[in-house]
């Protein structure tokens, strides 16, 4: 009798995925608390042939090696592609499926939410009920900054960009700048103008980073960056934790140099319990929650494992990583 061929979950995948791989794999999978460890993912990897993995789960030429030469297909639950070592997958012939395009409007939604909280100070509000609402009587007490009236940069003009200033349009904002490699077809969509990347950072209220990460962006809002921004700018960031220096963000918060930030990814994922980003009641983390939605982590396990099981049988996958 012919053994079924081995698929190994670096994480549970939603039923909806789930369902599809059943019958085509054995499934192995890690089911402990928090992210893989190192060492269980260079066990759980050994003879599979397909792999669905989630960042921060690190797959490079220790990862391939473990798992064998007959691994024909990567899967990833997410957009981003950066725990993956492409170069090597491509010298291996070892196809690497995506998920693009399926958590626009959920991560649109939450950068909204971010914006929201941050500007509007809920944080602390929500400290302040807790320990009785002193000061209410003071009528500057616990003030933001609202949307209406003010100038929106947007850095990367890419879907998750465009849709979060579609979402910002009914809030009333004055302007829309956005900046990034080349004028976008969405810019005169929402009537933005395309400025150079300072330019944005010296007029915006709220600079809102949606740009994908790359080798050039690494480390791009840090200190110079925020020295250029206004006294009472807004920073929010709902795409990847290393596009900022975190040590840089908490002395330009800490300093007053901007007003306040709302971040959605870190670095560290997830950032260590005492790390001084979370002292500051003008910086709001929230964990990661972009795509979190029940319908939207269904879409990205379907896709996840079409990609799996095409790869697997030799086919076109549905979204490949261009190798």
């Amino acid at each position: 009798m012919t053994s079924r061929a081995s698929i190994f979950l670096s994480r549970t995948v939603p039923p909806a995925g789930r369902a599809l791989l059943e019958p085509e794999f054995s499934i192995r999978e890690w089911t402990g608390d928090g992210f893989i460890t190192r060492e269980a993912l260079l066990q759980g990897v050994v003879g599979a042939n397909a792999l669905i993995v989630h960042p921060p789960d690190r797959v490079d030429k220790l990862v391939l090696d473990a798992a064998g030469s007959q691994l024909k297909v990567i899967s990833t639950m997410s957009v981003g592609l950066e725990h993956i070592d492409i170069a090597e997958c491509r010298r291996r012939g070892i196809s690497v499926g995506y998920t693009p395009g399926v958590l626009t409007e959920t991560t649109a939604e939450l950068t909204l939410a971010l914006l929201l909280a941050t500007s509007r100070r809920i944080k602390e509000g929500f400290k302040a009920v807790e320990k009785g609402m002193v000061g209410w009587q003071n009528g500057h007490w616990l003030c933001g900054k609202q949307i209406n009236g003010c100038t929106v940069g947007i850095v990367g003009l890419g879907r998750i960009g465009l849709a979060v200033a579609k979402r910002l349009q009914p809030f009333g904002v004055a302007k829309f700048l956005y900046s990034g490699h080349s004028e976008k077809p969405g810019g005169t969509e929402i009537g933005a103008t395309f400025v150079s990347f300072d330019e944005l950072l010296r007029n915006s209220d709220f600079v809102v980073a949606c740009c994908s990460m790359n080798e050039e962006n690494k480390g791009l809002f840090n200190k110079d960056a925020f020295s250029k921004m206004k006294s009472d700018a807004i920073f929010i960031n709902s795409s990847r934790g290393v596009l900022v220096n975190q040590e840089d963000l908490y002395d330009a918060l800490k300093s007053g140099q901007i007003m306040a930030a709302g971040l959605d990814v870190t670095s560290p994922e997830p950032l260590p319990v005492d790390h001084q980003l979370k002292t500051l009641d003008n910086c709001v983390i929230f964990p990661h929650l972009g795509s979190a939605t029940t319908d939207t982590r269904n879409v990205m396990a379907v896709t996840a494992a079409k990609n799996a099981i095409a790869g697997f049988k030799g086919q076109t996958l549905p979204s490949p990583v261009p190798l």
